[in-house]
């Protein structure tokens, strides 16, 4: 691979949502390249605080479950809606795979850097995937996250902080745009 190969998958790289995917069955192979990927991501102290518990089958339907409880539990009556409910479910049942993306704080940083080593090996994960023609969307819901120990135990000091859903897709995915680097770079040269 050079250079080039490697910024034609970063500009490929898109959320890529529940609706797109088909159901065709990620790999125990593919998901071993793409939590490769994302173990090397850099962290300050060695500490890889990241972690990701992977919902297929049963689990992802007990976690559709229990999305649909948190929604109900934490949203005023008046303010249910069933297209928001169906839009949940519709992400856990089209998804192939559900990652829970958590990270342990060994409190050897602060947490701002722990965090951003969570996301930076969610990018790893997300270019591999992408190289893999993998569609994934990281989504942060607030009441999901937040009382995720009610779905399943994290161990002591353990924090979710994304849900990472992923599927194949057919088809090709619309073009990346960005503003031009001019404006966010500047060089000194005093």
């Amino acid at each position: 691979m050079n250079a080039n190969d490697l910024l034609s998958i970063i500009k490929k790289r898109r959320s890529v949502f529940p609706q797109q995917y088909n159901q065709e069955e990620i790999t125990k192979d593919e998901l071993s390249q793409i939590f490769e990927a994302a173990n090397w991501a850099p962290s300050h102290k060695k500490t890889e605080p990241w972690r990701f518990i992977v919902l297929e089958g049963p689990s992802k339907d007990r976690f559709r479950e229990y999305v649909k409880r948190v929604y109900v539990q934490g949203t005023p009556p008046d303010q249910l809606s069933d297209r928001k409910m169906n839009a949940l479910i519709e992400k856990c049942d089209k998804s192939n795979k559900i990652v829970l993306i958590n990270f342990i704080n060994a409190e050897k940083n602060p947490e701002w850097e722990e965090l951003a080593a969570v996301s930076m090996a969610v990018q790893n994960m997300w270019l591999m995937a992408t190289a893999l023609n993998i569609g994934g969307y990281w989504s942060s819901p607030s009441n999901v996250i937040a009382n995720v120990d009610e779905f399943t135990p994290m161990e002591e000091g353990e924090k979710c902080v994304g849900v990472f859903y992923m599927g194949k897709y057919d088809g090709e995915l619309t073009e990346g745009v960005r503003q031009s680097t001019d404006d966010k770079v500047k060089f000194l040269d005093y």
